[in-house]
């Protein structure tokens, strides 16, 4: 019994280690190091994607708050302010049937966002693709263009995380 409790608390002990000796840190620790805590954003709203405009700005809000765990504030507060502006999506067929009908489309969508802190602006571009299936010879609904525009705006959105959480390591590794 005491051996079986010795070996769990040297597992224990181990496995801190580890994660303690290698400097581990979550991205969202990097990415408030490049962005700051309080964040405030803005969208540039597209006249051809008002709906999708408004769904992307909704997500990055929700980004902002649980995967970088940083503040919404108004711009007058915030470390950074973030602009985000959408292209027009983009959809084109990716598989057909043996009857030469498309299948499924793969959607596109390409996000700008401009971000200033401390006085300077930086620009940045992220892509987000998704892919759905339509029955064979049907007409693509607005629903399924919705729903893979919200799919590909978050895959950018990660893709623009990404982004930042990197700048925000290249700062650590330069101290």
């Amino acid at each position: 019994m005491q051996v079986v409790h010795m070996k769990s608390i040297i597992l224990f002990l181990l496995i801190s280690l580890v994660f303690t000796a290698c400097g581990y840190r979550p991205s969202s620790t990097y990415s408030r190091m490049a962005l700051g805590e309080k964040i405030s954003t803005s969208v540039i709203i597209s006249n051809q994607n008002p709906q999708n405009t408004v769904l992307i700005k909704d997500a990055m809000d929700t980004a902002i708050v649980k995967i970088l765990h940083a503040s919404l504030v108004p711009r007058s507060e915030s470390d950074s302010h973030l602009v985000f502006s959408i292209s027009t999506p983009s959809y084109y067929p990716v598989q057909y049937n043996s009857n030469g009908y498309i299948i499924a489309y793969r959607m596109q969508v390409t996000l700008t966002i401009k971000r200033y802190h401390d006085g300077k602006e930086k620009r940045y571009t992220a892509k987000g693709i998704s892919d759905f299936s339509i029955v064979p010879n049907a007409v693509v609904t607005g629903q399924d263009r919705i729903n893979a525009i919200e799919l590909s705006a978050e895959k950018a959105i990660s893709s623009f995380i990404a982004q930042i959480a990197s700048e925000g390591a290249r700062k650590v590794l330069k101290k």
